[in-house]
């Protein structure tokens, strides 16, 4: 069974979607893998903590630090510098970061830990609509 959950962002974060993952497992129901696809070169997806804000507020600064914009002088040897500053340092964070995920499921909701949420990490400044494939087998 496949869907696609759309994401729409307002700038770099972490946008969680586990509503919208637990909703669509309801309807398919049963034990099985959950695959989610991120299908854009420009963001991550990331099963984090989602008790506490400031853990996605922290995640980010630390990701906008190890890797800033292209017209910081430390970011001065990048080429693809022509769709603006953070474009180049959004591709580098989401190879560093996973583009798709693995959840199991179990009596159709994922197992996840008490404090874990799945996340979108927008790595661009501007926003967008961001497309998440799913597969549940």
């Amino acid at each position: 069974m496949q869907t696609e959950f759309i994401i729409s962002t307002n700038g770099p974060g972490l946008y969680e979607f586990t509503r919208d993952v637990r909703n669509w497992l309801n309807s398919v129901s049963g034990d099985g893998l959950l695959t989610l696809f991120v299908r854009h070169t420009s963001c991550s997806l990331t099963i984090q903590e989602n008790a506490d804000p400031e853990v996605q507020t922290d995640l980010h600064a630390f990701f906008e630090r190890l890797v800033p914009p292209s017209d910081n002088p430390v970011m001065a040897y990048l080429r693809h510098t022509y769709e603006g500053p953070d474009d180049m340092p959004a591709h580098i964070k989401a190879a560093l970061l996973p583009v798709s995920l693995s959840v199991p499921v179990s009596a159709g909701q994922p197992v996840l830990g008490t404090w874990q949420g799945i996340y979108l990490f927008e790595h661009r400044t501007a926003a967008h609509v961001r497309r998440v494939a799913a597969h549940f087998a």
